[in-house]
């Protein structure tokens, strides 16, 4: 299991950084091609919709190539996402969300797959957790050191370098293919219709039903957070590097805290019942996230959004443990992959609709407070659920 671990979570840390880097160095990309900040949401639009259609379909090929092969894959297409992006111009962008987040999706759905069947059921969650560290440490590589190599190689070199350290990886995991990759079915063939059955074998099951909301809010609120942190610091007055500096500070607090759920839900308090207190943290810290104004310090800023990270970024290996648990044996990457699609409805909408209200009304506050509303429902119905959401 510590093998699979490992690997899975340099697969997770360098697919972050690449998916990071927009986020931190829009200030720079928008400055160069004289965007609209609002422009932001749209490309992060984008990515949701790739990564929606990526990881509906992630099912199928997970169960004919291995997890192993599939996050390779994955790789490839970060990298790919991050050179195409360097083209510049709105083209270039486009063309970057959709590479380097379509089949590049499939990576979390293909850790969940190889961890779903080596971690012991009642260590899941723990386990899970651990992995998905791997998400805000790549995030805080890439929102502390995207702004520094951006100073010496410019926006375009720094993604060229991310693109590489992805490249790199794809060749590191390839002796662990035959090692782990020791369930794939080569003759399983892969249909229009997986697409399909993918959304309602989730719909099918209340319990993931409600994993699947939980998904669309938590994912919907973080991609609001990544996306729109580091541009609505400069709005303040800070420069890009102290913005960056300070995003890497907040998001570092995600590390340990995507542990500590994991290691409550699996030893102390239902899995749902952790994920209904993160559910209302992370709406309320969102709100108050709105009302941030010159005035406030940086220490002020900083705890505030501590608490969003501390939430709104650790929720992943509590809630993809327990899809995990409720797919049927040697399922679990398509349940998965199914759960997350839901979360990057999430991540369309939410960001979209920031970017909507931020063109309307000029200021960030009353994106930050209606994109926190879908945690809110979620911590209700988490606190309604019967207890057939914990770990058996």
């Amino acid at each position: 299991m510590l093998i699979a671990v490992v690997a899975m979570f340099l697969q997770q840390t360098c697919g972050s950084v690449g998916r990071v880097l927009p986020a931190v160095l829009a200030p720079l990309i928008i400055l160069e091609l004289h965007a609209d900040p609002s422009w932001v949401g749209v490309y992060f639009g984008l990515v949701a919709i790739a990564a929606l259609i990526g990881q509906l379909g992630s099912g199928g090929f997970i169960i004919r190539h291995g997890a192993i092969r599939m996050s390779q894959i994955a790789l490839l297409s970060t990298g790919g996402g991050m050179a195409v992006a360097v083209i510049g111009g709105a083209a270039g962008f486009v063309l970057s969300a959709l590479i380097g987040n379509g089949i590049a999706a499939v990576a979390t759905p293909a850790s969940s797959q190889l961890l779903g069947r080596w971690a012991v059921r009642r260590y899941a969650p723990f386990a899970f957790s651990v992995t998905q560290t791997a998400i805000p440490a790549g995030i805080l590589l890439g929102g502390s050191l995207g702004p520094v190599l951006a100073q010496s190689f410019g926006w375009r070199g720094t993604m060229l370098i991310s693109a590489g350290m992805c490249w790199l990886f794809v060749l590191v995991l390839q002796p662990l293919h035959n090692r782990l990759d020791t369930d794939p079915v080569p003759t399983h063939r892969v249909h229009l219709s997986d697409f399909r059955t993918t959304i309602t074998g989730v719909l099918a099951v209340r319990e993931l039903r409600a994993l699947s909301f939980a998904c669309f809010a938590f994912n919907g609120l973080q991609a609001v957070f990544i996306a729109y942190f580091v541009t609505y610091l400069t709005a303040l007055g800070y420069d890009l590097v102290a913005a960056g500096a300070l995003f890497s500070a907040v998001i570092a607090i995600a590390i340990p805290c995507r542990i500590l759920w994991g290691w409550v839900g699996s030893f102390y308090v239902a899995p749902r019942i952790v994920m209904a207190g993160l559910a209302f943290g992370m709406a309320a810290s969102s709100a108050l996230t709105g009302a941030f104004n010159s005035a406030w310090s940086a220490v002020a800023i900083g705890a505030v959004t501590g608490v969003l990270s501390a939430t709104a970024m650790s929720w992943h290996g509590i809630l993809l443990s327990e899809s995990a648990r409720l797919a049927p044996f040697g399922r679990a990457g398509a349940v998965t992959g199914g759960v997350l699609s839901f979360g990057q409805m999430g991540a369309f909408l939410c960001p979209s609709v920031f970017a909507l209200l931020l063109r309307l009304t000029g200021g960030y506050a009353s994106g930050w407070i209606v994109c926190a509303i879908p945690a809110v429902l979620v911590g209700a119905n988490m606190l309604r659920q019967e207890p057939k959401l914990e770990r058996g």
